[in-house]
């Protein structure tokens, strides 16, 4: 298991230097100047140079790529060419929200997909295992943004139950935070209950053809236990590997939804940063993200020794 772990984590480390080279090589051949940007179209050329001189711009490329990865390692992820302000605390004060938004809607999106994808399941062929796919593929036809508009017009404008938009911050109290990221959070996670619904149905049906499923049927145990407590476990890997993928995916694909709720998070920094030809900004977002999901995908191979312990003995 030592040698299995340290082996995930030599190649996350090889991934992450990887992604750290697309990600600064792509972002500097996008066309446009952050200091005529930052000045504007009636700058001098002097001021230009000057201010190019300031942010590092005058310098090689390979000299600006090893004085960046070497801050990454020391969580230094340079100065924000807008703001005039550390990468690391624009990054921090939004987190604060981005990563409760993301998590609220890992939880949603499982406690809905399991349910359904086990209910559909054990009613293969029925009417109610269509009613429940049909629902499904429905959810994953549908973009999580035009979930947002729909939520945002039923329960903000309609019924004004929770704000539309906006994010008063922690401070105002947990349940305000709280209620401003539940639509949100509906739409980041309705999409992803679908797809785990359907892939938590498919590997449920195929441990259920299993001969011990048979055999634990054919012993007289109810078929709830042998539905809940047997079959559901062995089916459980794809479903966790689909999790980590999701969680990877709510936390880097807030963008859309944080700028249509106008949420104070990474998403919307993302776009302001994009806007606003930011890079040193952008290339830090998108290296905590790539991080974010080496960890997470290390942390679901190491969940898959705890779901089937028959994994354990081959590492």
């Amino acid at each position: 298991m030592t040698a299995y772990i340290l082996k995930r984590l030599l190649i996350g480390i090889a991934t992450l230097v990887v992604a750290s080279v697309v990600v600064f090589s792509m972002l500097e051949i996008v066309p446009g100047d952050p200091a005529r940007l930052m000045l504007g179209i009636n700058a001098t050329d002097d001021a230009l140079q000057a201010l190019r001189q300031q942010m590092g711009l005058d310098q090689p490329l390979v000299w600006r790529y090893l004085e960046w990865a070497s801050g990454l390692l020391t969580l230094d992820f340079g100065r924000s060419y807008t703001y005039s302000v550390p990468v690391i605390d624009l990054i921090a004060e939004r987190i604060v929200v981005s990563l409760p938004l993301a998590v609220i809607a890992l939880v949603m999106s499982t406690a809905i997909a399991i349910p359904v994808g086990v209910f559909s399941a054990s009613r293969r062929g029925r009417p109610a295992d269509t009613i429940s796919m049909g629902a499904t593929q429905f959810g994953v036809a549908v973009p999580n943004f035009w979930f947002a508009l729909l939520l945002i017009y039923i329960f903000a404008v309609w019924l004004r139950l929770v704000p539309a938009g906006g994010f008063p911050g922690w401070s105002a109290g947990v349940w305000p935070a709280l209620t401003a990221l539940i639509l949100p959070a509906v739409a980041l996670a309705l999409p992803q209950a679908a797809i785990l619904a359907r892939v938590t149905r498919s590997s449920l049906l195929e441990v259920l053809g299993e001969d011990y499923i048979r055999t634990a049927r054919a012993k007289g145990i109810p078929y709830r236990h042998v539905l809940w407590r047997h079959a559901l476990r062995n089916a459980l890997i794809p479903v966790v590997t689909i999790l980590g993928l999701q969680f990877a995916f709510l936390l880097a694909g807030t963008i859309i939804i944080e700028n249509v709720f106008y949420l104070p998070g990474l998403g919307r920094l993302v776009f302001q940063a994009i806007t606003q030809r930011d890079l040193i900004v952008v290339e830090g977002v998108v290296m905590l993200l790539v991080a974010a999901v080496i960890v997470v995908n290390l942390l679901v191979d190491l969940s898959y020794a705890l779901v089937d312990p028959r994994l354990r003995a081959n590492r």
